[in-house]
């Protein structure tokens, strides 16, 4: 591996990441932030993400430096492609594990049909309503603090662009699928809608990003492996 300097941190790089479970997004872009300027005795430095990634996500983040922050829209605006899985069944407030199932639906009436033919209909523009629990704001607060809050609030449904929802396993009540993206895209929120396209409810178990354009998880490291980069073991 070519040791990067601290002229080469400044000057910009894009670093790509694969994001442990349980770690925020700032999490990881300020223990990156730390080891560039410990170890390479920089006072300051620009370091910023491309794209978050919830507690309970993992995979692929784009982490640029120096000047290449300039560049974090340009990677923010690329499709993303994801894996994961859905449980019918049941509903959670936050769409996926951070919060409590609060209701349950019978599945006994689902197929393995109406599962495939959902997923070719959920592809093109949709209009997706975002989940209450997001960083989204709204009268300037996050609508996690309405949600934290006990308080109802309109949240209205934005156009995205699903380029392909593939179902890869189903072994009731668990569905793993693999979907390509635009910005903006929630998959809690699409795995909510997918219970209720099948007369069921459904929240999101586990979700990995496995790419942002032309950017793979397959070629990112680990935070473990960017630390030993600066020697440590």
């Amino acid at each position: 591996m070519i040791k990067l300097t601290d002229q080469d941190y400044k000057d910009g790089q894009v670093l790509l990441f694969d994001k442990p479970l349980e770690w925020t997004s700032f999490q990881l872009v300020n223990k990156v932030r730390w080891l560039i300027r410990k170890n390479l005795n920089i006072k300051k430095i620009k370091v910023g993400h491309a794209g978050t990634l919830d507690p309970l996500a993992t995979g692929l983040m784009i982490i640029c430096t120096g000047k290449f922050t300039k560049r974090i829209s340009e990677f923010m605006g690329q499709e993303k492609e994801y894996t994961g899985t859905i449980v019918l069944g049941a509903t959670t407030p936050s769409y996926d594990l951070e919060s409590e199932v609060d209701k349950t639906f019978p599945t006994e009436h689902i197929t393995e049909e109406a599962i495939y033919a959902f997923a070719k209909a959920y592809q093109g523009k949709i209009q997706q309503r975002p989940p209450i629990f997001s960083a989204l704001k709204k009268d300037g607060k996050r609508l996690y603090e309405f949600a934290r809050a006990g308080e109802e609030v309109e949240i209205p449904k934005r156009e995205i662009h699903i380029s392909s929802f593939e179902i890869t396993r189903i072994s009731m009540p668990e569905v793993d699928f693999k979907v390509r993206c635009s910005k903006g895209t929630y998959i809690r929120s699409l795995a909510y809608d997918f219970g209720l396209g099948l007369e069921s409810g459904a929240h999101l178990t586990e979700l990995r990003r496995t790419k942002i354009g032309d950017f793979s998880v397959d070629t990112a490291q680990t935070i473990e492996g960017f630390e030993a980069s600066f020697g440590y073991s």
